[in-house]
């Protein structure tokens, strides 16, 4: 089976996002809020894109 773009986009948020949660959950520590900033538009942006 070969992926076209938009599935190799979602299977990249699908791994973002699981990898934000699993540090969550182990270490209480937001990736995404760390590097875009706590509550930017930007995290915004982003945590409405992988569904966090």
């Amino acid at each position: 089976m070969r992926l076209n773009t938009l599935d190799w986009i979602a299977y990249a948020l699908a791994i973002i996002g699981g990898i934000n949660w699993g540090l969550v959950g182990a270490f209480n520590f937001d990736l995404v809020a760390a590097i875009f900033g706590e509550m930017s538009a930007l995290s915004r942006i982003i945590y409405g894109r992988i569904q966090t």
